[in-house]
C-alpha cells in the first residue's frame, strides 16, 4: 500500500492574518480603517490582498488599534509591538519585585493601624493626580505600601482587617496604572486580579466597585469581550446605592465604564445610553463635586465623551466637545492631560497637524510622564515630525525626543 502523505501546511498570508487579527478584536472595517486613518475600502484591500504588507509604522498602529502584536501580522516572532510603542519606567523592576515578593513578616511584628495605612493611600493618590512626575513619585511609595497592606491585612482581624484590605485594593489601584502603557501586560492583569480580591474579601460594595472601575481597563486592554465588561460593572452597580453620594458616585463611573467599553467596539446606542446614565449620577451629585481619588464628577464625564467620540470615529463631533470642555473642572493633572491628549488625537484625524503638535505640547507640560507613556503619543509624533505640516515638524522632533520616541 503507497505511503500516505499529510498535505503541507500553507502559511497564512498577511491577510489572512489582518483579517483575523480584527475579528479578534470585534472591529468592524470602517471602525478599524477610522482608528488607524484610512478607509474601510483600505482595509479590505488588505484583507483581500490587493493592498500589501503596509510599512511598519501602519503595522504597529494596525497591531495596537487590534491589541496584538506586530507577530500576529507579520508572522515573524522576532518584532513585537511594544518593542517599538510601550516605554518601561525606571522603576518598572522595582515595582515588579514589590509586586512578585511576598513579605513573610514574623508574626510578633506589629501591624500597620488600617486608619495609617488609609492615610499613606490617600497621600499617594494626591501625588497620583498632582503636578510633576506623577509615577516617578507614586514608584517611590508603591513597594513599602504593598509590604505594609500586606502584612495588615494578614495580621489584623474584624472591622481593623476589611479596612486594612481596602487600603490594599487600593495600592494594587495605584500600582495597576503605574504599569499602565507599560509592557508588563502579565502585572497588569495581576494587580487587577488582586485588588478584586482584596475588595471582595473585604465585603465592601465601594471597593469592589472600585475594583470593577479599573478590571474594567484591564479587561479592555486584554481584548476581553464587551459582554464580559458590562456584565462584571452591572454586578458590582447592583451593590450600590443610589441615595448615598459615595455610592452614586462610583455607581456613575460604572455606568461610564460600560459606555467607554461600547464605544470602543463602535455600538454607539449603548454608549450613550450609559453615559447618559453616568451624566445623570453626576449632575445629581452636583457641579462641584469630585471624587478624591476616582474623580469621578461632571468634569469627568463630559472630558470621556470627547474619547468617546473619538472611538466612534467622530472627530468633528469630539471637537465641539473639546471646545466646550473646562478642564479646569478636572482635579487632576495626569486627567487633564489625558485630555488633553484625546483633543490632539480628534485633530490629527482631521489632519489637523499643527493644532495637535500644540496640545500635545500643552500636555507634556500638564503632566509630562503621563503623555510620556501614552501610546496614542508615542505612535504619531514620528509621523507628525517627518511628514506633518513644516512649521511643527521641529516642534514635533523635539517633543518625541523629550520623550524618548525614536523619529
Amino acid at each position: 500500500m503507497p505511503e500516505q502523505h499529510s498535505p503541507a501546511l500553507v502559511p497564512e498570508t498577511f491577510a489572512q492574518r489582518a483579517r483575523k487579527a480584527r475579528d479578534r478584536a470585534g472591529l468592524t472595517r470602517p471602525v478599524a480603517g477610522g482608528l488607524v486613518g484610512r478607509s474601510a475600502e483600505w482595509v479590505k484591500g488588505v484583507e483581500n490582498g490587493t493592498i500589501g504588507m503596509p510599512r511598519l509604522p501602519m503595522l504597529i498602529r494596525l497591531a495596537t488599534v487590534y491589541e496584538c502584536d506586530v507577530a500576529d501580522l507579520t508572522g515573524d516572532d522576532r518584532i513585537t509591538a511594544a518593542t517599538y510603542t510601550k516605554a518601561a519606567h525606571a522603576d518598572l523592576p522595582a515595582i515588579k519585585r514589590a509586586l512578585t515578593t511576598y513579605w513573610l513578616t514574623p508574626a510578633d511584628t506589629e501591624p500597620e493601624p488600617a486608619n495609617v495605612l488609609a492615610a499613606r493611600v490617600r497621600q499617594a493618590w494626591k501625588l497620583w493626580h498632582g503636578t510633576g512626575d506623577h509615577r516617578s513619585r507614586v514608584a517611590a511609595l508603591l513597594p513599602d505600601l504593598l509590604a505594609d497592606t500586606q502584612h495588615s491585612a494578614r495580621a489584623l482581624s474584624g472591622t481593623e482587617r476589611r479596612h486594612a484590605l481596602i487600603a490594599q485594593g487600593q495600592t494594587y489601584h495605584l500600582a495597576q496604572l503605574f504599569l499602565s502603557f507599560q509592557p508588563a501586560p502579565d502585572l497588569i492583569m495581576l494587580t487587577g486580579d488582586r485588588s478584586m480580591t482584596a475588595a471582595q474579601d473585604a465585603d465592601s460594595p465601594r471597593a469592589i466597585a472600585g475594583a470593577a472601575w479599573y478590571m474594567n481597563h484591564v479587561y479592555r486592554d486584554a481584548n476581553e469581550a464587551a459582554e464580559a465588561r458590562v456584565e462584571l460593572a452591572e454586578q458590582a452597580s447592583a451593590l450600590l446605592r443610589q441615595d448615598d453620594q459615595e455610592d452614586l458616585a462610583r455607581w456613575g463611573l460604572l455606568q461610564l465604564a460600560v459606555a467607554l467599553s461600547f464605544a470602543k467596539i463602535g455600538r454607539e446606542g449603548q454608549a450613550w445610553r450609559y453615559w447618559d446614565r453616568a451624566n445623570d449620577a453626576a449632575r445629581r451629585l452636583g457641579p462641584k463635586y469630585s471624587h478624591p481619588w476616582l474623580i469621578f464628577g461632571q468634569g469627568i464625564v463630559d472630558a470621556y465623551a470627547l474619547t468617546m467620540h473619538n472611538d466612534l470615529m467622530q472627530p468633528g463631533k469630539a471637537l465641539e466637545v473639546a471646545a466646550a470642555l473646562d478642564l479646569d473642572a478636572v482635579p487632576s493633572a495626569t486627567r487633564r492631560s489625558y485630555h488633553l491628549i484625546e483633543t490632539a488625537r480628534a485633530y490629527g484625524m482631521q489632519d489637523e497637524g499643527v493644532a495637535a503638535v500644540a496640545l500635545l505640547q500643552k500636555a507634556h507640560r500638564e503632566s509630562p510622564e503621563t503623555i510620556r507613556f501614552n501610546m496614542h503619543t508615542r505612535m504619531v509624533l514620528p509621523e507628525l515630525a517627518k511628514t506633518g505640516p513644516r512649521m511643527v515638524r521641529s516642534d514635533a522632533s523635539a517633543l518625541a525626543q523629550d520623550l524618548g520616541v525614536a523619529v
